[in-house]
């Protein structure tokens, strides 16, 4: 069985369509503003041509379990494309 991972994928690929289909933005849109933070979900200034409760709540099972996380993108994907770890090298661990 799928599960919740297959579910979100799903709707990844649903939301992709919308902007194929001319029905959302290329930019702007549900996927380029994500991941929404409560402070701006919850504000009152609200520009975007989707919903909030489409932006916070994107499938159902969210509205019982959602993570809100406390930053949206910082440098757009570049942080996601570019990990960089500060911990000491693994030698540093055996000592």
């Amino acid at each position: 069985m799928c599960g919740t991972v297959c579910a979100q994928l799903i709707s990844i690929r649903a939301e992709i369509r919308e902007i194929e289909e001319g029905k959302q933005p290329r930019a702007g849109n549900v996927l380029k503003n994500a991941p929404h933070t409560a402070k701006v979900i919850a504000g009152d200034d609200w520009k975007h041509p989707y919903s909030r409760n489409q932006a916070a709540y994107p499938l159902p099972y969210l509205n019982s379990f959602k993570f809100w996380p406390a930053v949206s993108r910082v440098d757009d994907a570049y942080g996601d494309r570019n990990i960089m770890c500060t911990c000491p090298p693994l030698e540093e661990y055996s000592k």
